[in-house]
C-alpha cells in the first residue's frame, strides 16, 4: 500500500478537513493510516510524546488515524516571526531561521529532510495519507516545491483537489487548477472534492459533469456546511469575529486576538461549557464587557506587546484586572502580564531589546537561545522565554498568579476539564455570576469531533474509492489539458 495527496484550490479551502476525515475513516477499517505535512507554515504547533515539536493539524490527525504523534508526520514547520522570516523546525527540533530571499532555492535541505520522512512512514504504515499547502498551482515556487506535486513525484502519488464551494468560483479554480499544472503533474491529479457546501446536492449536477468531461477526473463527493465540522484549525484566518460556545451565555470570554497569535486551540475548550461566550477581539470596547480576559500565545511577545499598547488594549486589560475581574495569560500572555521582557541574544528580533510589561504579575522574561519542550499531562511547553517569578505571585500551575490576575506557560491546560472549571468558577465567581454545572469533556468532545468528520466523510465521499486510489496509484491515462499539459 501507499498513500495519496489531499491537495487544495486555495489555502482554508479543506485540505486539512478531508485529511483528519480520512484518516479516521480509513483506521476504522483497520487500516494502518499515517497523516504527513511536508512543510506547515504554521504558529500553531503541539509537542509530541518524545519531545518534538509538530504543527498542532498533525497532531490531531494523527489522533483521527489512531496513530501516535511523531516528527516524521511533519518534518518541516515554519514559525512565521514577521513578515519576511520564519523560524525553522526540521524533525522536531530548532533549526535556525529562513527569509523570505532564501525561499525559492533555499530549501533543498528542507526538502531532503520532508522526502526522507515521508518514505520512513511509507515504510511502517498501510497508508499515508499527506496533506498539501496552500494550492499545487504556486507555479512561481514549483521548481523547488516538495509539499504539493514536488512530494506526489517523489512518491508517485494519486493526488485529489479540494474546492471550497462556499467562496464562489470554485469550479473554475478546480479547471485552472489542473490546467495550469505540466502534464507530468497532470498525470497525478486523479479526483476533485468539494467543501462546504450549502444547499440541495442535486443542484450540483450539470456543473459536476461538465467538469468531469472537461477534465477527465471524477467528483469523489461533495461535503456539506457543517457548522462543527472545524477542528484544532492551523490558520489564524478567520479569527476577528470568530465565535464559539454559547452565544447567549452568562460567562463572557473575550480572547485578545493578537498579530502574530499562536496555539489559539488554547481556548477551544472554554467553548464547549454550557454557559460560556468566547469571542476573538481586538479593540478595547470588547473587552469591557468581557467576565474573562485571555491574553494566548504569541510568537512575537514584544512586537505584540507593542501592537496591543497601541491600541489601548493595555489600559483595557489593566482596568478588567483592577475591578477584580479575570484575567490569564497564557505563554507569551503571561511574559506580558509581567513586569519586563528582555531579549538578549535576539530571539525574536533586535539583540538586547527590553520592554516593561503590563505589571499585572510580579515576574519577568528572558529569552534564550535554546527552546524548552516538554508534555505535563494535558498541557506542553514551547517557548524560548525563561520565567522568574518575584515574591509577589502566588502559585498556579506551570506559572503564578496575583488575585484574579493568573498566568501558566503551559499550552492545553484547558484541556484539563478540572482546570478549565476551576478557572470558569472563579471569573463567574467574580463577576458575581451563577454559572450553570460543567459537565463537559474535551477529550469525549474533540472525539466526538473527529467521529462527525468521518461520519460525514462516510455519508457524503466514496471512501472506498479513495481507499482504493491510494493503494492501487493514479489511473493510467487521465487526460491532459492545455495550456500545462500540451507537452
Amino acid at each position: 500500500m501507499t498513500g495519496l495527496l489531499v491537495a487544495g484550490t486555495t489555502s482554508d479551502a479543506g485540505k486539512s478537513v478531508v485529511t483528519t476525515a480520512l484518516c479516521r475513516a480509513f483506521a476504522r477499517r483497520g487500516v494502518r493510516v499515517a497523516p504527513f505535512k511536508a512543510q506547515n507554515m504554521s504558529n500553531d504547533s503541539m509537542v509530541t510524546a518524545d519531545g518534538a515539536e509538530i504543527g498542532r493539524a498533525q497532531w490531531v490527525q494523527a489522533r483521527a488515524a489512531r496513530a501516535e504523534p511523531e516528527a516524521a508526520m511533519n518534518p518541516v514547520l515554519l514559525k512565521p516571526g514577521g513578515d519576511r522570516r520564519s523560524h525553522v523546525v526540521v524533525m522536531g527540533r530548532p533549526a535556525g531561521s529562513l527569509s523570505s530571499a532564501d525561499f525559492l532555492g533555499g530549501r533543498g535541505r528542507l526538502a531532503t529532510a520532508a522526502f526522507a520522512a515521508f518514505d520512513d512512514l511509507r515504510g511502517r504504515y498501510d497508508v499515508v495519507v499527506a496533506e498539501g499547502a496552500g494550492s499545487p498551482t504556486e507555479i512561481n515556487l514549483r521548481e523547488h516545491d516538495f509539499v504539493n506535486m514536488g512530494l506526489a513525484r517523489h512518491g508517485d502519488l494519486p493526488v485529489v483537489v479540494v474546492g471550497d464551494i462556499d467562496r464562489g468560483g470554485v469550479f473554475a479554480a478546480l479547471h485552472g487548477t489542473l490546467a495550469l499544472l505540466d502534464g507530468a503533474d497532470q498525470d497525478l491529479v486523479s479526483a476533485f472534492v468539494l467543501n462546504k457546501f450549502r444547499g440541495d446536492p442535486s443542484l450540483l449536477g450539470p456543473a459536476l459533469d461538465r467538469i468531469t468531461a472537461l477534465t477527465g477526473r471524477p467528483f469523489a463527493g461533495v461535503l456539506p456546511w457543517d457548522s462543527g465540522l472545524w477542528l484544532d484549525s492551523e490558520d489564524a484566518l478567520d479569527l476577528d469575529g470568530r465565535r464559539s460556545g454559547d452565544a447567549g451565555a452568562a460567562l463572557r470570554v473575550a480572547v485578545v486576538r493578537l498579530p502574530r497569535i499562536s496555539n489559539f486551540t488554547d481556548v477551544d475548550a472554554l467553548g464547549i461549557e454550557p454557559g460560556v461566550d468566547v469571542v476573538f477581539a481586538s479593540e478595547p470596547r470588547h473587552l469591557d464587557p468581557a467576565d474573562l480576559v485571555v491574553l494566548p500565545g504569541t510568537r512575537a511577545t514584544i512586537d505584540d506587546l507593542a501592537w496591543l499598547r497601541s491600541r489601548g488594549l493595555d489600559r483595557a486589560i489593566v482596568r478588567h484586572a483592577a475591578a477584580g475581574r479575570s484575567v490569564l495569560g497564557i505563554c507569551g500572555g503571561m511574559q506580558m502580564l509581567g513586569r519586563s521582557i528582555a531579549d538578549p541574544h535576539g530571539v525574536e528580533g533586535e539583540p538586547g531589546a527590553r520592554v516593561e510589561g503590563l505589571g499585572l504579575l510580579d515576574v519577568t522574561t528572558e529569552f534564550t537561545v535554546d527552546k524548552v519542550l516538554r508534555l505535563h499531562g494535558p498541557g506542553y511547553e514551547i517557548h524560548h522565554g525563561r520565567v522568574t517569578r518575584g515574591p509577589g505571585t502566588e502559585d498556579h500551575p506551570g506559572g503564578a498568579r496575583a488575585g484574579a490576575v493568573a498566568g501558566t506557560m503551559w499550552h492545553g491546560c484547558l484541556e484539563d476539564d478540572t482546570a478549565r472549571r476551576d478557572l470558569l468558577t472563579e471569573a463567574a465567581r467574580a463577576a458575581g455570576i451563577d454559572l450553570a454545572p460543567a459537565t463537559a469533556s474535551f477529550e469525549q468532545h474533540r472525539e466526538a469531533r473527529l467521529d462527525l468528520l468521518a461520519d460525514l466523510a462516510e455519508e457524503h465521499l466514496d471512501v472506498d474509492a479513495l481507499l482504493d486510489l491510494a493503494t492501487t496509484g493514479a489511473p493510467a491515462g487521465l487526460p491532459r489539458i492545455a495550456p500545462g499539459g500540451r507537452d
